[in-house]
């Protein structure tokens, strides 16, 4: 008898499937037509059967050879997650194949996040569609959103078939993602996590490696960097530059899950062909649309990034400014010619006096929620918010600027410096940056998390903290404050009981944040 997680799991498939098929019908009902869709299964790494579907443009006869661009699907996401994109590239000239990864919907394996058998199922894919399909051996790419983008890193590192990449959404660090400031995102792994058990089967090895960061045991720390390091593209990234793949990043300024900060230091460690797009959004936001056969800026630059790259079109992508981005409060895209030149300036604001907090308690600053945060202040520009007047001293440490005569514009990477002195030889603090406007009402412009083991009680120690990521413009005669407390929702916290922190500024070390800005 099945399961009722099988019986579940089959009926979900169902409904997104239709889902996602409908959407592309309705989006793009003359690339449905044109283009020939199979579905087929196709045998991974060590025998593992992979679920997925094959589009190829209408008028193959087989006397001609396409460029051929592979897709692995999203975290617990069903096969048919690409067929309207695949549809669409088909009809301009790509075979393209969509495929379940392993241990997820009705793909066979178990769930390796991203580990050697993912990437070994790729290559099996690229053989596959080589050996079946009219698909032209010296034409490969890759694409996918989220852990579809991983995998397509990490196999272009592997395989230098793969002559191009578009990775959505995805990460070039998974620790330094899910373990930012030697913090568990709570939140982002618990969904991960869940999500897994209900769409798919979780390896031995992925259910010790959750069981481990959700523990919070510092003692697990190290096996979960190894973990994480072959997981990662960054540990590949002079294989790829040998290989000399084109690469194009794209993610979103609010990804709750891979924050956009390792995308913009890998992307400057890349010597081939590049591309960093960041926008508005959370985790997957900004292709979600596409996946509906509906119009999509990013799925757009992904097409005329593969039709340089594989088809050798004369686009003119190569010779526009490499970085884009487009600011959380609106306006329109800007390019810069590397991540270094985003914020090509900087303001400091100091953080003087002695400031201590009680820890334990949540001050009523806080990140906000896991996807609907990010979500509305990327449809309708609210993000959490906080009166920063009315935050509780006793919980909460607050500095402020002075009134800004002009619009401050922020972008890219906001560091923090200062002295904390612990009461507990372990604690976790985080840090936002609010704009405050004459109300005293404060809107988030990013923050982050820090957590350290092993400091001695009552003896002070640096702390030097990259704030997430973040584009935002602060409208003038608004104020910009730090607000650090010890406690938010999305985050696992290392207080002790009873544990206290105080701030300071020494004169040989004055405490501040820097506040990268773009040129007026």
């Amino acid at each position: 008898m099945r399961s009722a997680r099988g019986i579940l799991r089959t009926t979900a498939v169902g409904a997104v499937s239709a889902t996602l098929i409908a959407g592309g019908a309705f989006g793009l009902a003359p690339a449905a037509q044109a283009s020939d869709v199979r579905f087929v299964d196709i045998t991974g790494d060590g025998g593992t059967v992979l679920k997925a579907n094959v589009a190829t443009p209408a008028h193959a006869d087989g006397t001609h050879r396409y460029p051929l661009i592979v897709m692995p699907t999203s975290w617990a996401l069903p096969q048919v997650e690409y067929l309207a994109q695949a549809q669409k590239l088909a009809d301009s000239g790509y075979v393209v194949v969509g495929y379940n990864v392993r241990g997820f919907w009705q793909s066979g394996g178990e769930i390796e996040v991203a580990g050697p058998p993912d990437i070994a199922d790729a290559s099996k894919v690229i053989d596959w569609a080589l050996a079946n399909t009219p698909s032209d051996s010296g034409h490969i790419g890759m694409a996918g959103v989220s852990y579809g983008a991983g995998i397509s890193l990490l196999t272009a590192a592997q395989d230098k078939r793969v002559k191009a990449v578009a990775s959505l959404s995805g990460w070039s660090d998974i620790v330094g993602s899910l373990y930012y400031g030697r913090t568990q995102h709570l939140q982002a792994a618990a969904m991960l996590a869940g999500s897994s058990m209900l769409t798919g089967r979780q390896s031995a090895g992925t259910k010790q490696m959750f069981k481990d960061y959700f523990s919070g045991d510092v003692s697990k720390e190290s096996s979960l960097i190894e973990w994480g390091k072959v997981r990662s593209p960054s540990t590949y990234l002079d294989r790829l530059n040998r290989n000399g793949t084109a690469v194009m990043l794209a993610n979103a300024w609010g990804d709750s899950i891979f924050p956009p900060n390792s995308y913009g230091d890998f992307y400057e460690k890349l010597t081939g062909p590049k591309r960093l797009e960041l926008r508005p959004g959370d985790h997957a936001t900004a292709e979600m649309t596409g996946l509906f056969g509906l119009p999509n800026d990013v799925w757009n630059d992904t097409d005329r990034w593969f039709d340089h790259y594989l088809k050798g079109d004369d686009n003119g992508v190569d010779r526009e400014q490499p970085v884009e981005l487009s600011s959380r409060t609106g306006g329109g895209y800007e390019g810069y010619p590397d991540w270094k030149s985003v914020g090509a300036t900087s303001r400091k604001i100091d953080l003087g006096g002695t400031k201590r907090i009680y820890a334990n308690v949540d001050s009523g600053a806080d990140g906000g929620i896991l996807f609907l945060s990010s979500i509305l202040d990327q449809v309708a520009q609210l993000p959490p918010m906080a009166s920063i007047p009315l935050l509780p001293r006793l919980w909460a440490a607050v500095w402020q600027s002075g009134r800004y005569d002009s619009a401050q514009r922020v972008r890219g990477t906001v560091k923090l410096h200062t002295t904390v002195t612990g009461t507990k030889e372990n604690g976790t603090l985080v840090a936002y940056l609010y704009d405050v406007g004459p109300l005293g009402i404060g809107k988030l412009v990013t923050h982050a998390p820090y957590t350290w083991y092993g400091q001695t009680p009552g003896k002070p120690f640096g702390v030097d903290l990259d704030l997430l990521s973040t584009a935002y413009d602060v409208p003038a005669g608004h104020k910009l404050a730090l607000v650090v407390d010890t406690v938010d929702p999305l985050y696992m916290e290392h207080n002790p009981s009873g544990a206290q922190l105080t701030f300071s500024s020494p004169a040989d070390d004055p405490s501040y944040v820097s506040v990268p800005l773009r040129e007026q």
